[in-house]
């Protein structure tokens, strides 16, 4: 089956699995074709609170370090915060992901595919905004010095409150409530009563305070340096690692800065995001499109961001692989050709309204019904967040661990007019996951404006277009001489101005005799004077024959360390009455390794079967490893191999030699079945390819007794 189906078989499967819990989801109606649904207070409503997911995170960190999933860059130097290795195992989960994000996205949407230059001059990041305005706010500890990004500060240190009052009322008996905070279900033991928002004191706070905090913190991205200061101050937080005060919120820029060639006089920055690459290529992207709108291009690449307080491993780094699609659309029809597709798909929205509210429970709404109700602002937009949840889906995230959250009108990045993010749950709280914004037409009109390159599009309209307008014309001979240098930037401002500006700057002239215009934004700032002669203002009949616009962009943006830590997490498991055998139980599609192939023992027989199974595998295309160490146990290589989330396990033993047959093991289940060689390795190639499952083969095979095949000893 090609990987298309498996998406669509991964989205099939998740439906059905939704829609047979369906009795624990309460309908209710909202106007006009709305239909939403929200979570009661089940297991799926407890799920989309703003708890945190509960696992053993530190014996996750264990096994993610003892197989080599990843580890600290430079280690054996005491290694720099922020930077991070990939092992055999953790680069080949983040490879599968990219391949699937590729096929997912790349080729199943006929995107235009790219790779630019990391290194970036400093005009084309001060053109895109990002000198100016990618920077977050800083707070430093006013005696040590030790630095902290301020709203993870005032949210750490306000959770770590709200947890000391759960514990409080636990400890007074007092019953608490699923809503009741971050994370209802603490337990008081003194040796898990300290967080990063330090300590949790187990302080009672007054009901009114708690509803305080909990707003606050529902709209933590809302406030801007003078709100965040405001609330250090009124809340008294300090830094909790030493109780010091904290200095007033100051802006950071979190670029990486660097020079161009040995002179040091081209000033460069390491890029924090792919698209910038994508944009200034636009031309030449739209003319090996055949001029076709709209399109795509996408690019996959290493970003990087001077992170003020790197933390909570793969959350929060400085170095990190970004997959990026820049959807280029006619910013007068942002219809997509292909949303009747997915406008059935339900997601779990959180609009920026509800959020205002100081509420945090998302809303179930079909993508359809969230674009025709303006909750979400167009189809491509929809489209793109509906396609993101099906990605997610097939990758391995938990439904019910997702949320799409809009951003907040103060949090909103500089380019966008509205943006979703997608949010998956974990022990760290709510993680932004994927960004999918509508970058409007800044980016390709800010370029066009510097460079003076047209990044646009023309289009010939089927039938000439006569239009009565009121246009500008400039008298040459008495505008240049009279402003000089200036005469180019007014005359570009005059020409681009809406007829209604252009009709008060007439009325002016006719009135006063002058009018006076303003640059901002320009290399020749400041007011300058217009008088009569200068120019001609009149209604003028105008033909067109073609159409020039410059298109809007729809940017789906994924971070793939932060999709795999999360992954790792919602894949995390734990034997049942076996709590030192812990395993993932990643999907074939994107495991490390989809096939063990082991022996039975060290028999010498063993040897010439268990190669030739092995080459059989890998020349199919799939990733097969062989663990011969006849010193171990064949339960205790089971489980080793279960910790790298490896799939299905292929044993040859001595019945191998008497009949052809071999066992093929499935890891969650630990059943086995046993069938020719030939037959078990095309099952194996059926179930990563993902043309058949597990209980489709058990329905046809029967179960081998392997009682004590699993046992370590």
């Amino acid at each position: 089956m090609p990987v298309t189906a498996q998406f669509a078989r991964a989205y099939r499967i998740t439906f059905n699995a939704l829609t047979a819990r369906s009795p624990l989801i309460t309908r209710v109606p909202l106007p006009a074709t709305s239909v939403r649904r929200l979570y009661s207070t089940d297991r799926l409503a407890e799920n989309m609170t703003d708890s945190n997911l509960s696992i053993d995170r530190a014996a996750l960190d264990s096994l993610v370090l003892k197989r080599f999933f990843y580890t600290q860059s430079f280690s054996i130097y005491n290694g720099v915060a922020g930077l991070y290795d990939f092992g055999p195992t953790g680069a080949a989960l983040q490879q599968n992901l990219i391949s699937l994000w590729r096929q997912h996205f790349v080729i199943e949407e006929d995107m235009l595919e790219v790779d630019c230059s990391i290194m970036t001059p400093a005009e084309v990041l001060k053109t895109s905004g990002h000198v100016e305005k990618f920077a977050d706010w800083m707070c430093k500890d006013t005696k040590d010095g030790s630095v902290m990004r301020a709203d993870h500060l005032v949210e750490a240190v306000l959770e770590a409150r709200l947890e000391g009052d759960i514990l409080a009322r636990k400890m007074a008996g007092v019953s608490i409530s699923s809503e009741a905070g971050p994370s209802a279900a603490a337990k008081p033991d003194a040796k898990k009563n300290k967080k990063k928002g330090g300590p949790i004191a187990a302080t009672k706070l007054e009901d009114s305070v708690i509803e305080e905090f909990k707003f606050i913190l529902a709209q933590i991205d809302n406030y801007d340096g003078q709100g965040l200061a405001d609330l250090i101050t009124k809340y008294d937080i300090r830094n909790p690692d030493t109780g010091n005060p904290v200095t007033a919120p100051a802006m950071f820029n979190l670029m990486f800065e660097s020079s161009i060639g040995p002179s040091g006089n081209l000033k460069g920055y390491l890029r924090p995001e792919t698209a910038q690459g994508q944009f200034v290529n636009f031309s030449r992207l739209l003319e090996f499109n055949n001029q076709k709108m709209p399109f795509a291009s996408a690019m996959v690449g290493r970003s990087f961001r001077n992170e003020i307080a790197p933390r909570q491993g793969l959350l929060r780094v400085r170095e990190f692989t970004m997959a990026e699609v820049e959807h280029y659309v006619d910013p007068e029809n942002k219809d997509h050709p292909r949303f009747s597709e997915v406008a059935h798909i339900e997601l779990p929205l959180l609009p920026s309204q509800v959020q205002l509210e100081g509420k945090s429970t998302p809303i179930m709404m079909r993508i359809g019904d969230a674009v025709a109700s303006g909750t979400v602002d167009n189809q491509t937009l929809g489209y793109f967040l509906a396609r993101i949840y099906l990605y997610l889906m097939a990758v391995g995230i938990k439904h019910e661990l997702l949320r799409f959250r809009q951003h907040l009108p103060n949090e909103m990045a500089h380019y966008a007019t509205d943006c979703w993010d997608a949010e998956i749950k974990t022990s760290h709280g709510w993680i932004e996951c994927v960004g999918c914004a509508d970058r409007s037409a800044y980016d390709l009109t800010k370029h066009a404006t510097y460079t003076k390159e047209k990044l646009c599009v023309r289009e010939s309209y089927p039938e000439p277009l006569v239009t009565v307008k009121l246009v500008c014309e400039t008298n040459s001979k008495v505008f240049g001489p009279k402003l000089k240098r200036a005469a180019k930037p007014v005359e570009e401002y005059l020409k681009l101005l809406p007829e209604t500006d252009l009709t008060a700057i007439q009325s002016k002239l006719s009135k006063d005799g002058r009018a006076t215009v303003v640059l901002s934004g320009t290399a020749a700032d400041g007011e300058y004077e217009i008088t009569p002669d200068m120019v001609t203002i009149e209604t003028r009949t105008i033909t067109e024959h073609v159409r020039e616009y410059t298109p809007n962009v729809i940017e789906p943006s994924f971070g793939i360390g932060r999709i795999l830590y999360s992954l790792l997490e919602h894949s995390f498991n734990v034997r049942a009455g076996d709590e030192q055998r812990s395993f993932f139980s990643f999907k074939p599609a994107v495991a490390p390794f989809k096939c063990l192939v082991l022996p039975l023992s060290g028999h010498a027989s063993f040897a010439k079967p268990l190669q030739d199974v092995a080459r059989r595998l890998r020349a199919g295309g799939v990733p097969a490893r062989v663990d011969d160490a006849a010193s171990a146990s064949i339960g205790r290589r089971y489980a080793r191999n279960d910790e790298l989330g490896t799939p299905f396990a292929i044993t040859v033993d001595f019945q191998t030699a008497d009949d052809g047959t071999v066992t093929l093991r499935e890891r969650d289940t630990t059943k086995q079945i046993r069938a020719s060689t030939d037959e078990i390795v095309e099952l194996v190639k059926c179930l990563v390819h993902g043309s058949t499952t597990w209980d489709n083969v058990l329905s046809k095979h029967p179960l081998v007794n392997t009682s004590s095949s699993d046992n370590m000893d």
